[in-house]
């Protein structure tokens, strides 16, 4: 059966994750790290793409990206996978498959959801015990946004600027926003549609991305759910 195209639309924000063959490393040690950064800035130039936030563990990555239109998401990842893999393939005197399979993607509703998303990446490494300071961790959005250092690879979304009138607002209210727990309604959520290739946000936004793409953009329950006696008789 022939894959369906992942919900694709100009302008909406897409939070990506892309993982390494049987959850495998695909960075071995900081030169991968910024071969990959280097290579993630040229594929953005190339198709005019928007990065908002990210994070390189170490056996996956996760990206928000806007693309300017339909399409241009595929080409970013096809273009830095490629590259990518060819020169870690290189330097470590390996062949074969980095990455597993397709990466994922689900579009993203703006003000909570995408901020929802972007504490969602830049905490990665303190979920998985990394660091406890997330803007301690060098291979991420986190210390850029806050304030903290300068980051090429970054443009704020409309969202994110809209956080503070100036660079040290801004990273104030993003600090705020991290030092807050994301409830575990949200991070199942976040994982669910982002396994499910939907559409994350409100169901206003979720409704506008089925009328254009003709697709289902909810989340589907993972398994039926039991069935009563009545139902049963």
């Amino acid at each position: 059966m022939a894959r369906q195209p992942r919900l694709d639309l100009p302008g909406i924000p897409q939070h990506i994750v892309q993982r390494g063959n049987n959850r495998l490393p695909c960075f071995l040690d900081d030169a991968d790290r910024a071969r990959y950064r280097h290579l993630l800035r040229e594929a953005l130039l190339a198709t005019d793409c928007r990065l908002h936030a990210y994070v390189l563990m170490d056996n996956h990555v996760h990206l928000l990206v806007t693309p300017p239109k339909a399409g241009a998401t595929g080409r970013l990842m096809q273009k830095l996978g490629r590259q990518y893999v060819g020169q870690f393939n290189a330097r470590h005197r390996r062949t074969g498959t980095l990455w597993e399979g397709r990466y994922k993607s689900c579009l993203v509703d703006s003000a909570d959801y995408l901020l929802r998303c972007v504490r969602y990446i830049d905490l990665n490494p303190v979920r998985a015990r990394m660091t406890d300071d997330p803007v301690a961790f060098p291979w991420s959005s986190c210390a850029a946004l806050c304030g903290l250092r300068d980051d090429p690879l970054l443009t704020l979304h409309p969202t994110q600027g809209a956080l503070g009138a100036t660079d040290k607002e801004r990273g104030d209210a993003y600090r705020n926003l991290l030092a807050e727990t994301i409830s575990d309604g949200d991070l199942a959520a976040i994982r669910a549609y982002l396994q499910q290739q939907r559409a994350y946000g409100r169901d206003t936004f979720q409704a506008m991305v089925q009328a254009k793409t003709d697709r289902f953009a909810e989340v589907r329950p993972a398994h039926r759910p039991p069935r009563t006696r009545i139902e049963l008789e």
